[in-house]
């Protein structure tokens, strides 16, 4: 059985709220390692001579593998112990990161960015099992948060230090280096894992699951919800830095402040308001409301305050930047927390795969569209209205298809 999660005051134990770090840090680990190369586009594609096409296909290859293998992922994580289905994946991704700094030809390249997406495959689900295992309703909303605080945090500190180390000594050795130290990350993680509490067997048959979870709308809300809350997210990943050299021409350095302090402002706004959702559903507000009014308004806010970038002048495009990152925070500190609770111990790690599954497309979709968009018009503004509009259906799926937000009675 997993251990208990908090005391009668709703307070995490210290050995879960280690736990919770750890796995906050491997988020920031994992977000560096997804986002790295496309900070380094703008010096890949002239080294390489990679037309803009390439270069998006490139960008969204990791997306192919990461999507493809999340279904499995959930079910591993459902079937066995989370310690070793995430160290495995962990090992991979950051293997096929350090991999990347010694290779020179476009077709290496998207082999290990098809790795890099296998290994990573493996995050989420395992974050959902170790968290609804452990931490009670009142206290995913800020356990999430600072998940998503290291999804902010791992581009944030990766476009600031990745784009100035990069611009100094090239960004070979930068993949090298991050791949190597972050196995570390494994030391700790096979410490403070409570041995054997995520071994699950809940279903007999890993395609009842899969089933019953298709069966439900709110399964296709979360689904929809996410791929546009990621079309953003992956939009500013992938293109982002590409954007503020060529388009709004920043310098490398200045790209790389202004990225990096972007991504803070997602993590600390991701912290704020998941406490702020907890507090609020502690003062006897329901999950419902207060779940999908973060998640909705802030997938629909982001995605407009994201256009406006691209229709003002470069100070209010800065300023409009900096609040389209902390209204993606707003979300990305709810969006799990909504699947945790409908999904319930029992199908927590198939859930989060298929709704990853779906939602990652995202980042399929946007990094190879945008370059195409750009290719054909020579601009952004088309690619920033069509992910704005794709913000705004995702707010609607948030507040509109996803039902109550509450444990599922599944069937058997």
């Amino acid at each position: 059985m997993p251990t208990a999660p908090a005391n009668e005051d709703n307070k995490l134990s210290r050995p879960v709220t280690r736990l919770i770090a750890l796995l906050a840090l491997s988020a920031f680990i994992n977000y560096i390692d997804r986002g790295n190369l496309s900070i380094a586009a703008p010096l890949l594609k002239g080294e390489l001579g990679l037309s803009a096409s390439q270069l998006g296909i490139l960008l969204s290859s990791f997306f192919w593998t990461y999507s493809l293998f999340l279904p499995v992922s959930g079910w591993l994580a459902d079937r066995f112990e989370v310690k070793w289905v995430m160290a495995f994946g962990f090992f991979l991704w950051s293997g096929a990161t350090a991999v990347t700094g010694g290779l020179h030809a476009f077709t290496a390249l998207l082999a290990a960015r098809l790795m890099l997406g296998i290994g990573e495959s493996v995050a989420y689900p395992c974050y959902a099992r170790t968290l609804v295992g452990h931490v009670p309703e009142v206290g995913r909303g800020f356990a999430n948060a600072l998940i998503a605080a290291g999804v902010g945090c791992g581009p944030a500190l990766g476009t600031f230090f990745g784009g100035t180390l990069m611009a100094q000594y090239g960004w070979r050795p930068f993949f090298i280096v991050l791949g190597v130290v972050s196995m570390a990350w494994l030391i700790p993680w096979f410490a403070w894992m409570p041995r054997g509490s995520m071994a699950v067997s809940f279903m007999g048959e890993s395609d009842v699951g899969f089933l019953e979870i298709l069966k439900q709308r709110s399964m296709w809300g979360t689904c929809g919800g996410l791929f546009g809350a990621n079309y953003v997210l992956y939009f500013e990943i992938t293109w982002l830095p590409f954007y503020l050299v060529r388009e709004r021409h920043f310098s490398m350095g200045a790209m790389a402040k202004i990225g990096g302090l972007g991504y803070l402002c997602y993590a600390a706004a991701a912290v704020l308001f998941g406490w702020i959702s907890d507090r609020w559903i502690a003062a006897g507000a329901t999950p419902t409301i207060v779940r999908k009014t973060f998640a909705g308004a802030g997938a629909g806010s982001a995605g407009l305050l994201l256009l406006g970038c691209a229709l003002t002048g470069p100070t209010v495009s800065l300023i409009l930047l900096l609040l389209a990152f902390a209204a993606g925070g707003m979300c990305g500190s709810n969006i799990w927390a909504i699947t945790q609770t409908l999904a319930g111990p029992r199908m927590a790690g198939r859930w989060t795969g298929l709704q990853n599954f779906v939602g990652n497309l995202a980042g399929v979709t946007a990094p190879a569209v945008t370059g195409f968009v750009i290719d054909y018009t020579g601009r952004f503004f088309v690619a920033f209205v069509i992910m704005a509009v794709v913000a705004l259906l995702a707010a609607l799926s948030y507040i509109f298809v996803i039902g109550p937000v509450k444990e599922i009675a599944w069937e058997g």
